[in-house]
């Protein structure tokens, strides 16, 4: 069973890429600091947790960071206009609540939007809304009213989410990806009781925008082995054939072997499903052709840097209801508590 409370505030807090300060990096700090030796923010935002050890230096990465919107425009009467900030789709807009963010934890409420489908054209009531058709309705009369609101060019915005449990073993929530992987790295931390290894957790900013945090925290601490802990897509849904479907809520933790990112290196990718089978900790195998983790930035850095990665199953990601089962994010956990305890015993 997940830590609601905690689960909770790590995903709510407001946090676009590029924007982690505005409220996810002060609770990732506060979430860390019980388990590690030393916290640090680098020159990009990234949350360095260092649990100091002698044996093989460790990275741990999961990204902080969601995607958003950003205001590139602000109507005569009110209205605004928004650019995406990471993979948004904009059909993903219409009709939903958004929270717009004026200040470090605080925002006004907005509405999305588009031409009522009563007045549109036949032809055009069957077509996704394009960036160009959908605004956001925060109330406003006027631009100058939308700027006493404490709106500006640039200006970020997120869905209003909330994380809510959703049957026997699931919930649903905005900014799963990653949060829950975030949540992962905390609990991993806690959990965690001897080890030699030298073990950096670090929540990493702007991988939705081409995993920027990963690459530089990944150079400073120039680790002998790298992890990344994202989620993935769950497609068991209607109208998805099974060799689709990627990966399942429900069956465990699932190692990744191939992205778009990375080919993880498959002594660790074995070595990883040893663990899981040792440890009876359930698992599913995760090949994902159109998209990529941290561990994409991580595997490249300097003069490579061996590297695997474990995903948490999410049906519906990069919307405000993203589901994971909790069964899967134990198991996630309880495979990387393994990897570093016996992570010194690795042999490539």
């Amino acid at each position: 069973m997940v830590g609601f409370e905690l689960l909770k505030k790590i995903v709510e807090a407001p946090g676009v890429s590029g924007y982690e300060f505005l409220g996810v990096r002060d609770v990732v700090i506060e979430a860390f600091e019980p388990y590690v030796d030393e916290i640090r923010v680098d020159k990009l935002g990234n949350v360095i947790a260092h649990r100091k050890g002698k044996g093989p230096k460790v990275m741990l990465a999961a990204h902080m960071d969601q995607i958003g919107l950003m205001v590139t425009h602000i109507e005569k009467n009110g209205f605004l206009r928004v650019a995406p900030v990471g993979g948004v789709d904009p059909r993903t807009l219409i009709a939903q609540r958004f929270k717009v963010w004026i200040g470090k934890n605080e925002y006004i409420y907005g509405v999305g939007g588009s031409v009522p489908p009563h007045i549109q054209k036949p032809e055009q009531r069957n077509k996704a809304p394009t960036w160009d058709q959908v605004f956001i309705d925060i109330g406003a009369e006027s631009r100058e009213e939308a700027e006493e609101m404490g709106v500006r060019i640039g200006t970020v915005i997120t869905w209003d989410g909330r994380l809510e449990r959703l049957g026997k073993h699931r919930l649903v929530s905005i900014a799963f990806d990653d949060r829950i992987a975030v949540y992962t790295l905390v609990e991993a931390a806690r959990q965690l009781s001897e080890t030699d290894a030298d073990v950096y957790f670090v929540a990493t900013v702007q991988e939705e925008v081409g995993l920027r945090g990963a690459k530089v925290s990944a150079f400073g601490i120039s680790p002998d082995y790298g992890f990344a802990i994202d989620v993935t897509i769950a497609a068991d849904v209607p109208g998805t054939p099974e060799h689709k479907q990627v990966t399942r809520l429900g069956k465990g933790v699932a190692i990744k072997i191939m992205d778009r990112s990375i080919i993880c290196h498959p002594t660790i990718v074995r070595w990883m499903e040893e663990l899981a089978k040792k440890h009876e900790i359930p698992y599913q195998w995760d090949i994902l052709l159109g998209g990529g983790t941290d561990a994409g930035a991580i595997h490249l850095t300097k003069d490579g840097v061996p590297t695997g990665a474990i995903s948490v199953p999410a049906r519906y990601i990069h919307s405000n209801t993203e589901v994971v089962d909790e069964r899967d994010v134990d198991a996630g956990i309880r495979l990387m508590v393994k990897v570093l305890e016996e992570i010194p015993e690795l042999r490539l």
